[in-house]
């Protein structure tokens, strides 16, 4: 063990690894930037925005899904379960809270929006761990790794503003909501690098569990919402045709 934490520091520094992994963190937040110049509705907004949210949230299950099997589909397929498990746990302590709040939301506006947030920040565990598993590897292989979750982490900062901005977040709020999001990838991509050994292992796991939960809350959230509110439109339409 110590002949690989000697071999992995001496090709790769620990301010490295964290700084690279800050920056990931740090790229959340351009996923909003988009969202400053988008025009606006009411449920028409909120249908689109509710959509595509979904269509980046499952894109990433499906990334997971794939790079976890990778290292043990057996290992992804139990941390999926237990993701769906643990994420509906959570929204059914959410519901039973009726004073819940986010921001300026309240209800179940405040706990979609606690949820995402939520949801995302537990996939961001399992990058940060990726990060720092990857640094393990060497210094080039780390800081590509790196970029690639960084370019990864903008869709779904974006997602993650789809879903606040149109409930009344502001762009900037979003933006930091979506960058606290990957707070954990600084902090346990130094923990993973330092001791790859142990947290190697676990990856398909983390990375199934984050699958998991981000697929659930799009079947249960932001897909029937989205749908509902595309069904409102249609009926308000329909209503101003006549």
């Amino acid at each position: 063990m110590t002949e690989l934490l000697s071999a992995a520091t001496a090709d790769a520094s620990a301010v490295a690894v964290v700084a690279a992994a800050l920056v990931t963190a740090l790229a959340t937040g351009l996923g909003a930037v988009p969202l400053a110049f988008a025009r606006r509705g009411a449920v028409s907004w909120l249908a689109g925005a509710n959509a595509l949210a979904a269509a980046l949230m499952l894109v990433a299950s499906g990334m997971l899904f794939y790079q976890g099997s990778g290292d043990g589909m057996v290992k992804t397929f139990v941390g999926a379960i237990l993701g769906i498990v643990a994420i509906m746990a959570a929204a059914r302590w959410l519901r039973s809270r009726e004073t819940w709040r986010f921001e300026a939301l309240r209800g179940a506006q405040a706990r979609i929006a606690v949820i995402i947030v939520a949801v995302m920040t537990v996939h961001s565990m399992a990058e940060g761990v990726g990060v720092g598993v990857s640094f393990g590897g060497g210094a080039s292989i780390g800081f590509l790794t790196a970029l690639a979750i960084a370019v990864h982490n903008i869709p779904e900062g974006l997602a993650i503003s789809l879903v606040l901005v149109p409930r009344g977040v502001t762009v900037p709020r979003a933006a930091l909501w979506s960058i606290f999001s990957s707070v954990p990838q600084p902090l346990l991509a130094l923990p993973a690098f330092l001791f790859v050994e142990a947290f190697s292992p676990a990856l398909p796991v983390g990375l199934g569990f984050a699958g998991g939960a981000m697929t659930w809350m799009v079947a249960a959230q932001i897909a029937p919402e989205a749908w509902e509110s595309f069904r409102t439109r249609r009926k308000g339409i329909a209503f101003h045709g006549r």
